[in-house]
């Protein structure tokens, strides 16, 4: 890693798949309260792309949710104030290994390009490509309950500077 790389930066950084999204900001699943507290507290940085959140914005509009406007709006506000948006990137590493879904290879190539340290999903498609994205994407790909378990306390515990801005973020909102 050299000096600019992201991974370098404080927090973390951390890709949330669709459905870890919708446990968090719509259906606030308890198993995910610890990761919310840490978003909270800064400890770790959410971040999306373009595409990921385009999906996101269309899987609230399912009909099979069953969301009426003001949980769409609430779940929009939670996502916003939680998951930062980057500009696009150059590419990622070349060997990033291809996901089975090719709907979710996105969420690969965001947490390549944004030098994140972990992916967080449900997704077999995703999870069973945990260790090559350690091998050539320099990231994790866990459900959040494993992250929980295996991530650094400093990351998953609130921290007491909740409140104060985070220095030394590559990244910039679009």
């Amino acid at each position: 890693m050299t000096a600019s790389d992201p991974r370098r930066a404080s927090p973390p950084r951390v890709v949330l798949d669709t459905n870890v999204c919708l446990d968090l900001f719509v259906f606030a699943d308890p198993h995910c309260a610890r990761l919310e507290q840490a978003l909270r507290a800064g400890t770790v940085e959410a971040v999306t792309c373009t595409d990921c959140e385009q999906e996101w914005r269309a899987v609230l509009a399912y009909p099979q949710l069953a969301l009426d406007e003001a949980a769409r709006v609430r779940a929009m506000a939670a996502f916003e104030a939680r998951v930062r948006r980057l500009r696009p990137t150059a590419a990622g590493p070349a060997r990033l290994p291809r996901c089975a879904d090719p709907d979710d290879q996105k969420f690969l190539v965001l947490a390549a390009r944004a030098g994140a340290r972990w992916l967080l999903s449900r997704d077999s498609a995703l999870l069973e490509l945990h260790r090559r994205c350690l091998r050539h994407g320099g990231f994790g790909v866990l459900t959040p309950q494993a992250w929980i378990a295996s991530a650094p306390d400093a990351c998953v515990s609130a921290g007491r500077d909740a409140g104060r801005p985070v220095q030394g973020l590559s990244a910039k909102p679009v």
